[in-house]
């Protein structure tokens, strides 16, 4: 059995795929908010001219960033990225934070793909789905289609051993944990968390733990599914 990255794509590809292979695949879920909308907006239209997104109930918009709107500039990128869900049949969630809203309304399973138009959409890994922040042009794209294309990254695994002692949290681990790697030293590479201490978190401390892969330079961070 390969990596749980690999193991994810081979799934949903329905053969097995390998570190360095480039694929084309369906994700599950796009995410946006309300400051990145606007680009993916306008990367859709120019390649759609007009036309629907691929799934309007996988397709999440979310404002978060700007709430409410403190100048009218952002009141009318609000407006404008209104409009357009109108369109196109998308619910605007406006009920917290992205990387929280988006487990809440279930749209995270494990083995998932979920892109997102913000570099913390790794934050979904803590539920063992492959996810991962993209520009929005690629939102854009994907919004059309349901499809991207990902190079399969190699995988690092980082095991954490031992209990926390009083006064330390998981945020302490994570920047522990980016101190270690440094910020550039999983450039491109899916991070695997395994070993006692993960298997001891409780949901929100994995969230916390996953949200951080992106400071090393992680494409995602994931653990492997259990009763948690």
């Amino acid at each position: 059995m390969g990596t749980l990255t690999e193991v994810i794509f081979s799934h949903k590809l329905g053969r097995t795929v390998t570190q360095g292979e480039t694929v084309v695949v369906d994700v599950d879920h796009v995410m946006s908010h309300d400051t990145t909308t606007p680009l993916a907006i306008e990367a859709f239209r120019k390649l759609t001219n007009g036309g629907r997104v691929f799934n309007s109930q996988r397709s999440h918009i979310v404002f978060d960033h700007i709430v409410p709107a403190a100048t009218i500039a952002a009141a009318t990128l609000h407006r404008d990225v209104r409009t357009f869900a109108q369109e196109q049949d998308i619910t605007i969630l406006q009920e917290g934070i992205c990387h929280q809203v988006m487990p809440e309304r279930g749209y995270v399973s494990p083995g998932n793909i979920i892109v997102g138009a913000d570099s913390h959409t790794c934050t979904y890994g803590a539920l063992g789905a492959f996810a991962t922040g993209m520009g929005s042009t690629d939102i854009g794209v994907a919004y059309a289609t349901g499809r991207t294309w990902f190079l399969i990254p190699p995988t690092i695994n980082i095991r954490l051993m031992g209990r926390l002692p009083f006064g330390v949290y998981t945020k302490d681990v994570t920047f522990e944990m980016v101190r270690t790697v440094g910020v550039d030293g999983a450039n491109y590479r899916a991070i695997e968390y395994t070993g006692e201490l993960v298997e001891q978190m409780s949901v929100s401390e994995r969230f916390t733990l996953y949200n951080m892969a992106i400071e090393m330079g992680g494409k995602a961070g994931l653990v492997a599914p259990d009763a948690t």
